[in-house]
């Protein structure tokens, strides 16, 4: 099982010299990948309830370093490590821009790009970014498409419901071929069937560990509909750690409580097959900076190891 981190990217974490510490850090201690997460802004009075936890936004999210900005920063400073999303709400962006940034770090970093996607949740960002709530699945479907056609064909042409490109020379591409790996978040029926038949692999989040095993056997099923192979779907996973000193005893959500039982929580992920486990610790309690980022990634590190 491969090994990612979260890179120090939200409130007073999100400098240069944390990030700078941070990959550096997890290059030398043969970590596989750096992960990067995409928030807009802190609503006031949300629409809608942060789908992780008791629905609380935290309140670094007030703070966010745009992730493709972070990640080009991150691959600068490295030469080996893989660089991801978790996730991209590709909506929000122009397609055909969105391509070119992509590529560009892909050219940039000499191949590491690692590309999740996902649609969000939240209204709010939505308006902030101009763009409708509604029909948000089938402009994720058509963007997609859009995406994979910019990487992949010179000249492109495209004439769709949502996005539309006269016939053009669009570049760089990018250098991983025929596209970086995309990863996507999915927890509705046409989201998974998004994963089965156009993703390299599933990357949810806020699902509960004891709800991800039928969810991806579900996935691999409409993969195998689709003509596609089931077991060339990865599972990749995102622990959004919270240690305690003392193990929790009630309502304990996954990678939360003591060393102990998170390192429980670690072992379920290997039995469910997942391919990565990313481990984020920017709002686990007693970080107060990237030193401490360091020590938690330590202990993380040798945890996979013995699970």
């Amino acid at each position: 099982m491969r090994l990612g981190f979260g890179l120090p990217q939200f409130g007073p974490w999100g400098v240069p010299d944390a990030i700078v510490t941070v990959a550096k850090s997890a290059e030398d201690f043969g970590f596989d990948s750096l992960w990067v997460a995409d928030r807009i802004l802190w609503p006031v009075k949300p629409r809608v309830p942060y789908p992780i936890g008791d629905g609380t936004l935290p309140l670094s999210y007030k703070r966010p370093l745009d992730p493709l900005e972070t990640l080009t920063f991150a691959a600068a400073h490295t030469r080996r490590i893989a660089l991801g999303t978790s996730v991209i709400n590709f909506p929000w962006y122009n397609p055909v821009l969105l391509a070119r940034r992509l590529s560009t770090l892909d050219v940039l970093s000499a191949g590491r790009l690692r590309v999740g996607l996902g649609i969000g949740w939240s209204p709010d960002e939505y308006e902030a970014a101009g763009v409708p709530w509604h029909e948000r699945g089938k402009r994720a479907d058509e963007f997609l498409q859009f995406l994979k056609q910019i990487w992949v064909n010179d000249p492109v042409e495209f004439r769709g419901k949502y996005y539309r490109v006269p016939n053009s020379f669009i570049g760089p591409k990018p250098i991983q071929k025929p596209h970086p790996p995309i990863y996507m978040a999915a927890y509705t029926p046409s989201a998974m069937r998004r994963v089965a038949t156009q993703a390299q692999g599933w990357f949810p989040v806020g699902i509960p560990l004891n709800g991800i095993g039928p969810m991806f056997e579900g996935i691999k099923a409409m993969a195998g509909e689709a003509g596609r192979n089931p077991a060339e779907l990865e599972l990749i996973i995102r622990a959004n750690v919270e240690i305690h000193n003392t193990p929790l005893q009630k309502d304990r959500g996954d990678f939360t409580g003591s060393l102990e039982q998170i390192a429980g929580d670690v072992t379920t992920t290997r039995k469910l097959g997942a391919a990565e486990i990313v481990i984020d610790v920017q709002f686990s309690p007693g970080i107060d900076s990237a030193g401490a980022m360091v020590v938690r990634m330590e202990q993380f590190r040798e945890m996979v190891r013995r699970s």
